[in-house]
């Protein structure tokens, strides 16, 4: 559509228009008034503001659906990294964990349940977050009052409904009795009307408090779930989003399932590939299948790569963290570990040594699998041959691999860092995830954007479905590119009920991405210590996004802040705006 308005807030000139439905691009214009897109295609008129697109692709602003900046949300605008990698909008408590509602006297436990599930330090938290609510509507209103670059959406968490409810009894893993499970219904509703998104839980052992002691949710009955997702249905609102290890594979699903058909609400699942489980996500993928074929909508949430932890002597973990000689110098400052490690007394007796870890348990293989650790360079590659790992690299160099991995770390004046794919590497190759990514029931997610601050950094997985998947893999097959971008867009946001957003149309939100994609580029992660308290954190940055429009303003350049301050709370679903002209979509 072109138009006839002599000027415009924005004019994006000459782009190649990904517009988000899935439909193969287009050389256009996109012209933007207030908040809204009012023109795709050729545009006569000038803007207040011009931006030169020729040879960039055009996008619609990124829809992270699983990031847990809960806190982070409350003092920092920006929400980095996400917001260097063209998201502008991120949607926050997943898993079952956040902080809203909670009593005064609970709050230091849910500090500690999301440092020990998130990997987010617990000083920042409370250095950062100020408690300026118990009930979540109060906490929804101390984020709207919060200043915001992106606009953010909330769901409320089960571990924190739970334990305002039962108390001890809720970290203690008690069943909750019918009258509670009542309660805990009437509260997500509370949420659900104040405009929390949905409601989220999680089922897995490894969300575990800062002290070692399960996440709350772990053992919820079916009597428990199912209460608080017919209140769900009978409030008609809301999205249900989980994480549970599967175990029990069918059973499992079968509870879960039940939730949907009980609600009428729809569902997505966090789906991963476990060295130890290898084969349950696809059984879990077809029970998604099997439920869709009957009418209920549930997806599977799926990472674009694996779920990388990011090893070093600046990073939480490493190699080494279970071994005593190392344990004499872990938390010294880095060049005291630097001088520690090049020391030969003290390099030989580490090497030597054997780690002493609990067997079973993941750090068992972040310690010895060294067929899955990688050094990661300066331009990341996060499809790694099996040639090039540690193991290998040890055989064809005739050393021990522990010595590789030791020579590795002190690169880079000892801030250089391993690459572990903890999860969908099995197989040591993304051909499990590009099974994942092309089902016809999964959503992208699982960036976990906020989190796992010292050991992970996948908020930038936006910027690898367009690099790795749309224009260099070499291992596989590339995706086409529009169906990418429909997925991290037009999808994604209506994943959660965002019909406003997602699709770069006439009357939809002016969210939009002006990427110079032949040139974006993804940098290394690195540590920085601004969190509250000097907090660390792994942040990743991109050249190549020009820039990133939210509600209309230009509010990021190559994945900086402008100043702008846009972003608002979503609350509740959004319609699609009366009269927006969306082209026909493909799935």
């Amino acid at each position: 559509m072109s138009s006839t308005a002599s000027q415009h807030d924005i004019v994006i000139r000459g782009g190649t228009v990904f517009d988000g439905t899935g439909a193969a691009p287009i050389e256009a214009d996109v012209a933007i008034d207030g908040g809204t897109i009012v023109a795709v295609g050729k545009v006569p008129g000038s803007g207040a503001e011009e931006i030169d697109a020729k040879g960039q692709i055009v996008t619609p602003g990124f829809v992270d659906v699983h990031t847990h900046y809960d806190g982070q949300v409350t003092w920092d605008p920006y929400l980095q990294p996400s917001t260097f990698h063209g998201v502008t909008t991120a949607i926050m408590g997943n898993c079952g964990v956040g902080f809203a509602p909670c009593k005064p006297e609970q709050r230091d436990w849910l500090l500690s349940l999301m440092e020990g599930v998130e990997d987010i330090p617990g000083t920042a938290l409370a250095e950062g977050i100020k408690w300026n609510w118990e009930s979540f509507a109060q906490y929804m209103d101390a984020v709207e009052a919060s200043p915001l670059a992106l606009d953010v959406g909330l769901q409320i968490p089960h571990a924190a409904v739970r334990a305002y409810v039962m108390g001890e009894r809720a970290p203690a893993l008690e069943p909750a009795t019918e009258a509670e499970t009542a309660e805990m219904g009437r509260l997500v509703v509370e949420a659900l009307e104040a405009g929390a998104l949905g409601f989220s839980t999680s089922r897995t052992v490894k969300h575990k408090d800062s002290k070692g002691g399960s996440t709350p949710t772990l053992k919820a009955e079916a009597m428990e779930l199912h209460g608080i997702a017919r209140a769900m249905g009978k409030a008609g609102k809301g999205v249900l989003q989980l994480i549970a290890d599967f175990k029990e594979t069918d059973e499992e699903f079968a509870m879960l399932r039940g939730m949907v058909e009980l609600s009428g609400r729809p569902m997505s699942i966090t789906i991963e590939q476990d060295d130890r489980w290898p084969a349950v996500w696809k059984r879990v993928l077809d029970n998604i299948a099997a439920a869709n074929a009957d009418g209920l909508p549930i997806r599977g949430q799926v990472p674009p790569r694996a779920t990388g932890l990011l090893l070093g002597l600046t990073a939480s973990l490493n190699p080494f963290i279970m071994h005593q000689t190392f344990r004499q110098i872990w938390g010294a400052p880095l060049d005291q570990q630097m001088k520690a490690l090049k020391d030969p007394e003290f390099r030989a007796k580490l090497l030597a040594e054997e780690p002493d870890y609990p067997a079973g348990e993941i750090i068992e293989m972040i310690c010895t699998a060294y067929h899955k650790m990688f050094a990661l360079g300066e331009r990341p590659n996060y499809e790694p041959e099996p040639e090039t790992s540690a193991k290998a690299v040890a055989e064809q160099t005739g050393r021990n691999p522990r010595e590789v991995v030791l020579d590795w770390m002190l690169e880079r004046d000892g801030k250089a860092l391993l690459y572990f794919p903890l999860m969908n590497y099995t197989h040591g190759s993304l051909a499990d995830v590009e099974t994942m990514l092309t089902h016809p029931n999964t959503a992208f997610g699982l960036s976990d954007g906020g989190a796992h601050c010292g050991i992970i950094c996948d908020a930038s997985f936006p910027t690898t479905l367009l690099t790795h998947w749309g224009r260099d893999r070499t291992r596989g097959k590339k995706l086409p590119l529009e169906w990418l971008v429909h997925g991290l867009t037009g999808r994604n946001a209506a994943l959660v009920g965002m019909g406003d957003r997602g699709v770069l149309a006439p009357g939809m939100k002016a969210d939009v991405n002006v990427i110079d994609f032949d040139h974006l580029t993804l940098y290394s992660p690195h540590i920085v210590n601004d969190l509250p308290a000097g907090g660390k954190r792994l942040i990743q940055k991109t050249d190549g996004y020009t820039a990133s429009i939210v509600s209309g303003t230009v509010s990021f350049r190559n994945g900086e802040p402008t100043g702008a301050l846009k972003g608002k709370l979503v609350r509740g679903a959004q319609p699609r705006p009366e009269g927006a002209q969306i082209p026909s979509a493909a799935d």
